[in-house]
């Protein structure tokens, strides 16, 4: 090779090496490059195939293409029916390939598009950075129907160079689409963060998320009674609170994600059908992500994302989905803390007011109907009229003293300082129900808990009463260190829950609320003619360590 063509080489190299680390827009950049190749090497036309799914069309770049190329916004520039682009989607084509006869321009004489300007072959060279292919470089000239081998190396020189200016825009925008999303996570967080109400966080929660990254449809799950409970759902700007029961190995990608604790991700699932979900209202879709919900390594439920059309995950990191569902449970605890705070501030105001109501106006009222009845007794037959008002004060004080210590049992149940066991006793037979109890453990329940079991058991007794068709309950109440758990049963005539699911009365919804709020869960198992049993569990460490924090 001679050293003028030597020479020829390195400047056209260096122009275009300049050229294209100039802009980090792909678009403009691959235009250029088509221009000041062909200024340089003084070839005719050339155009420029991307093949790697992230460009808008196959024909990503051209210039000076003739009428017959360019005609009907360059309709036969689109497609993959020519060989040159078959064979690089085959493998089979790794290097600048010589004297190539195009299948497109023979479409275009022959259909009578236009003008061909001479061009009949062309040169068509793949565009590589390492490992990493990204389409073809293909370059024409009038007349020309062979390339020297040095004009062949020229061009892979520069297709080459032309790789990896295209890999690092790839890169930069791909860290550019990183940021973006994590602005948007930032956004959530803060939305997410300020709801106050826990019970409306599952709804609020999907909300923020599927407006705020334009995601068709975004569902909550959570783990409870051994099942996985879809709690809310957003799907096409529409939001719905739900609760579905789904079996723990029914839902797909969904178990999956809770199951084994991992991030699971579906690209194209087209021929895979999810009845299961489709049965609790999840739109069919093509492209997924199933992100498990974990407090402390333990999976807690599931946010899904889904979509109808394949690959919309793709651009998001792991790492990104797995920041979006640590958020969402450390908010959950969070509001978890707050309100089981919130709940044993009204729970010592109640006490105060109780002791007050007790200490100071029953003891004013007794010692009223104390001194009605004395002086009742002294003009017993003297004064008919005094007499008859001083029974209307007794009377009047006596319903005063029912009415309050009545109002005194709302605030602060009687007989829960001796125990809850024995409140749900005389609780229970103050509804003639028989209540047989049982104790493990000895260690002190903390007062929020003992306060959301006794609100529990209240609950579920008058479940029995009404519902049971029994006067009979057996409570079990199990203290170990990390652990306390109540459990109410009865031999009643029972229930269906099939015909129950997917439904939830007032009073089963603020039984779990209870539960929830201090971090446990609650359990209700029943048949139809089988015993009810109902079962909270909350963990006593983690109530116990929030108050040592303060």
């Amino acid at each position: 090779m001679s050293q003028e063509i030597r020479a020829y080489e390195l400047v056209a190299l260096k122009e275009i090496a300049e050229m294209l680390n100039s802009t980090n827009n792909m678009n403009q950049m691959l235009d250029d490059v088509l221009i000041k190749l062909l200024e340089v090497t003084g070839f005719t036309t050339g155009w420029i195939f991307m093949t790697d799914n992230r460009s808008e069309k196959l024909c990503a770049a051209s210039h000076a293409l003739p009428q017959g190329l360019n005609a009907n916004n360059q309709q036969v520039m689109c497609g993959t029916e020519c060989w040159c682009l078959q064979s690089y989607m085959q493998n089979k084509l790794h290097h600048a390939v010589n004297i190539i006869e195009c299948s497109r321009i023979t479409y275009a004489i022959t259909h009578s598009l236009g003008d061909t300007e001479g061009i009949s072959h062309h040169a068509t060279v793949p565009l590589k950075a390492g490992t990493d292919s990204f389409g073809l470089l293909n370059v024409s000239q009038t007349g020309k129907v062979y390339f020297s081998e040095e004009e062949l190396a020229l061009l892979e020189a520069i297709a080459y160079q032309i790789g990896t200016a295209i890999k690092r825009i790839r890169l930069y925008q791909l860290q550019e689409q990183h940021a973006i999303h994590y602005a948007k996570l930032g956004n959530v967080i803060q939305s997410i963060n300020a709801v106050q109400d826990i019970n409306q966080l599952p709804l609020q929660a999907v909300k923020h998320i599927g407006d705020t990254f334009h995601w068709q449809h975004v569902s909550l799950f959570m783990y409870e009674q051994q099942q996985l409970s879809l709690r809310a759902h957003y799907t096409n700007n529409q939001l719905n609170k739900e609760w579905l029961s789904l079996a723990i190995d029914e839902g797909g990608p969904v178990s999956t994600a809770f199951s084994e604790n991992r991030l699971v991700a579906l690209a194209n699932c087209e021929q895979v059908p999810y009845k299961s979900l489709s049965s609790i209202g999840i739109p069919p879709f093509l492209s997924a992500v199933a992100v498990p919900l974990r407090i402390r390594s333990r999976s807690i439920g599931v946010l899904f994302l889904s979509s109808q059309l394949p690959h919309q995950f793709d651009d998001y990191l792991d790492d990104f989905m797995y920041s979006l569902g640590d958020h969402f449970t450390l908010s959950v605890e969070n509001l978890r803390v707050y309100e089981q705070r919130r709940e044993l501030a009204l729970m010592e105001e109640r006490n105060r007011m109780a002791r007050d109501l007790h200490d100071s106006v029953i003891q004013k009222v007794f010692s009223l109907s104390f001194l009605a009845k004395g002086a009742e007794t002294v003009l017993a037959g003297k004064e008919p009229i005094v007499e008859r008002s001083l029974q209307e004060i007794r009377q009047l004080s006596q319903e005063a003293l029912k009415e309050m210590r009545t109002l005194i049992w709302q605030l602060r149940p009687a007989g829960l300082e001796h125990g809850l066991l024995t409140a749900l006793k005389k609780y229970g037979n103050s509804m003639e129900i028989v209540v047989y109890e049982q104790v493990e453990g000895v260690r002190e329940l903390p007062r929020a808990i003992e306060e959301a079991f006794w609100r529990i058991g209240q609950e579920a007794l008058n479940n029995v009463k009404k519902h049971a068709d029994t006067n009979v309950v057996y409570i079990r109440l199990v203290k170990s260190e990390q652990l306390a758990s109540l459990e109410i049963r009865d031999k009643g005539r029972g229930f269906s829950p099939e015909k129950r699911k997917g439904k939830r009365t007032m009073g089963m919804l603020s039984m779990r609320e209870r539960a929830e709020t201090l971090g446990g869960e609650l359990m209700i198992q029943s048949g139809k003619g089988q015993p009810t049993i109902v079962k909270a569990t909350i963990p006593i460490a983690s109530e116990m360590d929030t108050w040592e924090e303060e």
